[in-house]
């Protein structure tokens, strides 16, 4: 059995490519692999992240979750509070949580990465963006992005 009906919805124990609930933001396509609704997680939240060459996920943190990102292929500048490291494919990063991080593709060429956050839910938000706060703002210039789709990917007028 691959599904598991709970109530009048269906959450998945085996997820594929076709049924990952798939969104778009600014810096890249994400695979929502698994998370609260899609699969009966509590605990663990799995997203898949291809990120577009030369764009970042801003400085932001999770004020009630710990997160690792798993560099899966490409190279990612990744900081974690105030220190910056490259990292290559097979390669982690930890983040506790309130911990202020980004990740950038410094390349020409997309990087891929894996997110995997825990708990799987909140009672406050799932993050807060800080990159325009100091000293944010001064370790890394803000990116400047195009409002996109989230479904399509397509820009959006403001």
């Amino acid at each position: 059995m691959s599904a598991k009906v709970t109530g009048a919805s269906e959450t998945l124990r085996f997820v594929t490519t076709g049924k990952a609930r798939v969104e778009y933001a600014p810096w890249g396509k994400h695979w929502w692999l698994s998370q609260t609704g899609l699969t009966d997680t509590g605990q663990l939240t799995l997203v898949r992240v291809t990120m577009y060459p030369g764009a970042g996920h801003q400085f932001h943190y999770h004020p009630e979750l710990e997160e690792i990102i798993y560099i899966v292929d490409g190279i990612a500048e990744q900081w974690v509070d105030r220190e910056k490291r490259r990292l290559k494919a097979g390669e982690i990063a930890f983040i506790p949580k309130m911990v202020v991080h980004a990740i950038h593709n410094p390349t020409k060429k997309p990087m891929t990465f894996l997110a995997i956050l825990s708990p799987a839910t909140s009672k406050g938000p799932f993050l807060v963006d800080c990159y325009n706060d100091e000293p944010w703002r001064s370790l890394r210039k803000p990116f400047v992005y195009e409002t996109v789709d989230p479904k399509t990917g397509r820009r959006t007028r403001r």
